[in-house]
Formats: structure tokens, sequence, C-alpha cells
């Protein structure tokens, strides 16, 4: 074949490839238009409706939490629609994609089992509420205040500033204390004293160091008794109510004040104690 055949051919080829292009274009250019039109103008309305919808529930003071979670999971929702709605556009049957995304969803469903359940595990927390954002707990081993409830993982922040992750079925799938459920809590103390203290003086002295501190709850009253005759003490406990915010400043601050007052007051707090008894041996 001569250079002028190659030339010919290539210039048929071409024209052919030319013809074959305008009929795509023809046929499919609209429709692809059309399909990028939609996945463009739906996500705008989408992140429209998002914005809107956001708006709302924080006019309704919703938990932040649960706000969040819900406008994420409808955006989402939005988006697929959107996309199933361009893929029609274009000429794909959505029947045959959706039960293909069925087929792929069991499978990868059955790869994820934790995942799932962990977020199965963050729609209960949500619905049910067992705790809000900034309420201090424990739960599934870690204790700190909720930063927030993500759709697989909680987010918690330590008293010592350290930000930990736990997965949400670890949570819902173990025991949860709140701390914060309750805008007040009982604080709890034993204070041994020795058996050669004046009980009474040492019950008086302890109810005046209470009622002296102002963040001390008069309603429900301190609760002071004897507790325990211990081996080495006389323990008296001590229960008192305050508002859950002064909880451990006025745990530690009782605590130091009580022993300045009884060192002032000459009641001593007794080191654990032993009595030996030596006995002679007789000669045999």
């Amino acid at each position: 074949m001569d250079e002028t055949q190659i030339t010919q051919k290539a210039t048929e080829w071409l024209a052919a490839l030319k013809v074959q292009l305008v009929g795509y274009a023809s046929a499919y250019g609209l429709k692809i238009l059309g399909a990028l039109a939609i996945l463009i103008i739906g996500r705008w309305i989408a992140s429209m409706i998002r914005s809107g919808v956001t708006r709302v529930l924080q006019k309704r003071n919703l938990d932040p939490i649960i706000s969040s979670f819900v406008v994420n999971i409808s955006y989402i929702a939005m988006l697929a629609f959107v996309v199933v709605a361009a893929l029609n556009a274009v000429g794909v049957v959505t029947t045959s994609f959706v039960a293909v995304l069925g087929a792929a969803g069991l499978a990868i469903g059955l790869a994820l089992q934790n995942s799932l359940s962990n977020f199965a595990a963050g729609f209960m927390l949500i619905i049910f509420r067992p705790f809000k954002k900034g309420d201090y707990i424990e739960a599934a081993g870690t204790a700190g205040l909720v930063e927030e409830i993500q759709v697989f993982t909680t987010v918690f922040k330590t008293p010592d500033n350290k930000k930990v992750i736990v997965p949400n079925s670890g949570i819902i799938g173990g025991n949860i204390t709140n701390y914060s459920a309750h805008s007040t809590r009982r604080v709890d103390w034993t204070f041994g004293v020795s058996y050669t203290d004046d009980i009474d003086k040492v019950k008086a002295t302890i109810k005046r160091v209470i009622e002296a501190d102002s963040r001390i709850l008069t309603d429900p009253a301190p609760a002071i008794v004897l507790s325990a005759l211990a081996d080495s003490s006389v323990n008296f406990t001590c229960r008192a109510w305050v508002n859950s915010s002064d909880f451990w400043n006025v745990f530690f601050d009782t605590n130091e004040k009580m022993k300045k007052t009884f060192d002032a007051e000459g009641i001593s707090i007794p080191f654990p104690q032993r009595d030996v008894h030596l006995y002679q041996a007789g000669n045999s």
C-alpha cells in the first residue's frame, strides 16, 4: 500500500469517526448536559435545604449533637437522590442500578459489621439521649466531657485535655454514668480520729467546718454520723449536697480545711496501729 492509499484510508477513518462522534453528541450530548445540570443544581438545592434545616433546628434550641446528626443524614440522602436523578437523565436504568447498589451494600455490610453496629449505636444515642454535649460522663472505660456524637464514634475531652474517640457500640453496650444529669451531687467524706478524742467535740467541729462553706447546700441538710469503730480509728462519715459544678472544689477544699481545723482543735488523725504482745518462753 503506497502513501496515497494510506492517507486516503486515514481520511476515511477520521471522517467515519467524526460522523460517529457527531451521532453520539446529538444522541447523548443534551442528556449529559442535563445530567450535569441536575448534579450542579441538585447539590446547590441540597446545600440550601441543609442551611435552612440547620437554622430551623437552631431556633428550636435543639441539642447541637442531634441537629448535626440530623442535618448530615438528610444531606447525604438528598445527594443520593440527586445522583440517581442524574443517572436517570443520562438514560441509565436506575432500577438495575439500585439493584446493583443493594447487592454491593449487602456485601459491604457483611464486611463492615462493626461499623454498621457503631452507626446503629450512634442513632440510638441520638434518639434516647442518655447524655448531651458538654456532659461529663463515664462510659466504655473513658471519663470526660462529651464534645460530639459522630456517625460512628463519640468524641470525649478528658480532664487533662486529651481527645479520646470511642466507638458508639462500646458506649451503648455498657454502663453509662452521667455525672452532669442532675444539677446537684452528694459529696462523701470519711474522717478518722483517735479513740481518745471526744466524739461530741469531733462531730461539732466537722459540723462547724461544713456549715461555714456557702457552697454546701442546706437542703438537703448535711449528715454527720459515726459510721465505724475501726481497728485504728473512730470513723465519722459526712455527706453533703452541692451544685454539680462545685463538686471537686468542695471535696478538696473541705479535706484541707478539716485537717487544719483538727490540728487547731487538738483532734488527732491516727496512723494504722497494731498492738504486739511479747511472751517470755519458759526454760525447758
